[in-house]
C-alpha cells in the first residue's frame, strides 16, 4: 500500500484532469430534473472548498513534496491538524464527492468516488508511512489523539479563536484550484441543461451561465493579477534590502 501510495503521490496531478474527463462522458444520468442534485452536490463541494481554506488559512501544510517525493520540514500538530490528520484531503474527497453527484452522472458517484477514496487512503498510508519513520513516537502519540479522516469537532472554535486566520494567504494558493473546480461545475450544469433540456435552454438560464462565467473569470484574473504584484513588490523590497 505503500508503495501504490507513493505512486499516487508522483502522479496525482494528472489524475484530476481523467477525473474531470470521465464528469463530461454521457454516462447513464440520475435523473432528467438535474436542478436537485446539482445543488446537493455544489453544497458538498463548497463545504470542501471550506475545509480546504480553513486549513491552509490557520496552518498550512506544504502538500506537494520534494522532487515529487512525499516531504515534510516538521512534523504539524496545530491547526486543524489537531483536529484531523489530513484535512486538506477531507477536503479533496468532499469536492470530489460533491463534483461527482453535480455531475449528475451514475459512473461517477458509483466508479470514481471509491476509486479516489482509495487513492488519498494509499497516499496517506504512504505519508504516516514517512512520518513515522521521521518522527517515531511523537507521531505515534499525535494518531493516537487525532483521527486520521474524521475531524474532532470538540474544541474548533478554539482552535480557530486563538489562530489568526490568513485570509490573504487562502487567496493566493486557492485561486486556482477554486477557479478550475467551480468553472467545472458551471460547465457541467450547462452540460446537463443542453443535453437534457430536448424542448430547448430558457433564455435565463443561458444568461446566467454567462454571467456566472465572466464573474469567475474576473475574479480570477484579480486574484493573479493581485499575487503577482505581491510577488513583485517582495522582490522589490528584498532588492532594496540587499
Amino acid at each position: 500500500m505503500v508503495t501504490l501510495g507513493n505512486f499516487f503521490f508522483k502522479t496525482r496531478n494528472y489524475l484530476f484532469p481523467v477525473f474531470y474527463m470521465v464528469l463530461f462522458i454521457p454516462f447513464p444520468r440520475f435523473t432528467e430534473n438535474f436542478y436537485s442534485i446539482f445543488f446537493i452536490g455544489l453544497g458538498i463541494a463548497l463545504l470542501g472548498q471550506f475545509v480546504r481554506a480553513l486549513t491552509i488559512g490557520l496552518v498550512y501544510v506544504i502538500r506537494g513534496g520534494k522532487n515529487r517525493r512525499i516531504y515534510a520540514e516538521g512534523l504539524v500538530t496545530d491547526g486543524l491538524f489537531s483536529h484531523c490528520r489530513n484535512p486538506m484531503y477531507v477536503g479533496n474527497v468532499l469536492l470530489i464527492i460533491g463534483m461527482s453527484i453535480l455531475s449528475n452522472s451514475i459512473v461517477a458517484v458509483v466508479v470514481m468516488i471509491p476509486l479516489f477514496i482509495f487513492i488519498y487512503q494509499a497516499i496517506i498510508k504512504a505519508e504516516e508511512y514517512y512520518l513515522l519513520n521521521g518522527y517515531g513516537e511523537g507521531y505515534k502519540t499525535y494518531c493516537k489523539n487525532v483521527d486520521r479522516w474524521f475531524p474532532k469537532l470538540k474544541g474548533l472554535s478554539k482552535t480557530v479563536a486563538k489562530n489568526d486566520f490568513n485570509l490573504r494567504k487562502v487567496i493566493f494558493k486557492e485561486y486556482g484550484t477554486t477557479f478550475l473546480w467551480t468553472l467545472g461545475a458551471t460547465s457541467l450544469f450547462a452540460y446537463n441543461l443542453f443535453w437534457l433540456k430536448t424542448d430547448g435552454v430558457p433564455t435565463a438560464d443561458v444568461l446566467l451561465l454567462v454571467a456566472v462565467l465572466l464573474l469567475l473569470g474576473m475574479v480570477y484574473l484579480t486574484a493573479r493579477y493581485l499575487k503577482k504584484s505581491s510577488r513583485k513588490k517582495q522582490r522589490q523590497t528584498k532588492n532594496l534590502n540587499e
